[in-house]
């Protein structure tokens, strides 16, 4: 389940006034398709770096718990090819994304799925329904998923009929007949996007999400935006002919160190220590950090405590470095100095860690708000080019947005105004799939303009 989530690409903003001479972006662009936005040809997920010893352990907790910590006695899956059919008012540019999808399970996970063809299938086939509503709908049954996966299920009123059934209960299920994902149709095309690479690898694979896997969409810290080469790899071992239905945990275990040696041979080497589990109480403070239902004090207080947990629990990895940038995400202004050494040592965290250069990108990005606010311009150049490939490689469009709309106001502050401008419109197809309308558009450049107003008032003073 994708969680309703305080947007990680969000930018560090003062509230003044936009200056009039703010640059505006023509609101009759149209969003230009996928193939457009992103680099041409296949996507190059970051691939999985990890050893195989390692992924047992990622696999086992992903596959045998819920993410409410429940656990699940039997391991399950689609047996046969799986037929894709797509309900409710489906968007043209969701159904590019889905193609995508498709193609990469096929050929990077090596699963038979499909779109159905005429969008139906006949009784007996293995199906994985995907329906579009509108948020209002979703939240009057789920208040807090941004989209959702259920079982044994083809539609929004077969579940809305069974949600007290137990027919429904993950936990209940062995072999995987029907799945139904469910999302929201009034949201950005890269939500839709995100949504339908999470919930159908959870129709396919795992069921959990863990915040120690940096290089995972199965993790709701919502970096990674679209599936990796770890999740890939994960998939893949999922469907090996080794693994049947009703097995019980002991039985995958003992299976999987020979299923991922064969799999993944640049895997075959020492593992990391077991970085042990993850105690509910960090992880209700990270829900709370990133919640949209609470207020900024309460987001602020909770990412404080889910520091102060980490470092009594001694971490020095992916979930120290979460807990680090979420305090600095939602610092006061009178604490710049200590946010800037939370990013610094988040950042630094980052870098050792597979799959961690995405987020590292992101502690570039907000580094750079903070340089841009001061007027270091060069800097602001240096960190958004440094970010730059991480944002592109995963085809995070609200990313590649900001980090262009970023060095457009600095190159403008340097007196590259031609320049500026045409990075400005390049980056167009990208701000208007990740972030939506034309309006939503100009209110992200407008908060950035912001900030190179910020700095220009500062420098007079000084």
């Amino acid at each position: 389940m994708r969680a309703r989530a305080l947007a990680l690409a969000a930018l560090l903003m003062s509230a003044c006034a936009v200056p009039q001479d703010a640059a505006r972006l023509n609101d009759a662009v149209s969003p230009l398709p996928v193939a457009q936005i992103f680099d041409p040809g296949a996507p190059r997920a970051l691939p999985a770096a990890r050893a195989n010893r390692d992924m047992v352990r990622d696999f086992m907790e992903l596959g045998f718990r819920m993410e409410s910590g429940r656990p699940i006695p039997q391991f399950s899956r689609y047996e046969g090819p799986v037929l894709v059919v797509l309900n409710g008012s489906v968007p043209a540019r969701a159904q590019i994304d889905l193609d995508r999808l498709i193609a990469r399970l096929r050929n990077e996970a090596g699963i038979d799925i499909a779109r159905a063809p005429g969008n139906r299938t006949e009784p007996g086939q293995n199906t994985l329904a995907i329906e579009f509503l509108t948020q209002n709908e979703m939240r009057r049954a789920v208040p807090n998923a941004a989209c959702f996966v259920v079982p044994n299920v083809t539609s929004w009123s077969e579940f809305t009929a069974n949600r007290r059934s137990p027919s429904i209960d993950w936990t209940r299920v062995a072999q995987r007949r029907q799945t139904a994902v469910f999302i929201p149709i009034d949201t950005t095309p890269q939500e839709i996007r995100d949504c339908l690479h999470e919930e159908v690898a959870q129709a396919l694979g795992p069921l959990n999400d863990l915040y120690r896997l940096p290089d995972s969409v199965f993790n709701d810290d919502n970096f990674q935006t679209t599936l990796t080469g770890f999740d890939m790899l994960i998939l893949r071992a999922w469907h090996a002919p080794e693994l049947a239905p009703g097995m019980a945990p002991e039985a995958v275990a003992a299976r999987l160190p020979a299923i991922l040696d064969r799999l993944n041979p640049a895997g075959r080497r020492p593992g990391a220590p077991d970085p042990g589990p993850t105690p509910r109480d960090w992880i209700e403070a990270i829900e709370t950090t990133l919640g949209a239902g609470a207020s900024t004090a309460q987001r602020r207080a909770a990412s404080q405590r889910a520091v102060q947990i980490a470092g009594g629990e001694g971490w020095r990895g992916p979930r120290l470095a979460l807990s680090l940038f979420l305090a600095a995400r939602l610092a006061t202004r009178d604490e710049g100095n200590a946010a800037f050494s939370a990013l610094l040592a988040a950042g630094e965290i980052y870098r050792r860690l597979p799959g961690g250069e995405v987020h590292a990108a992101h502690v570039d990005m907000h580094m750079a708000v903070q340089a841009l606010a001061a007027g270091q311009y060069d800097l602001v150049v240096t960190l958004t080019e440094r970010a730059r490939p991480y944002a592109n490689r995963t085809e995070n469009a609200a990313f590649q947005a900001s980090l262009a709309f970023l060095q457009a106001e600095a190159l403008e502050q340097r007196g590259e105004a031609t320049r500026a401008a045409r990075l400005r419109i390049d980056s167009l197809p990208a701000a208007r799939y990740g972030f939506g309308s034309p309006a939503a558009v100009q209110a992200r450049l407008d908060e950035v303009v912001r900030l190179g107003a910020f700095s220009r008032r500062l420098a007079a003073v000084e």
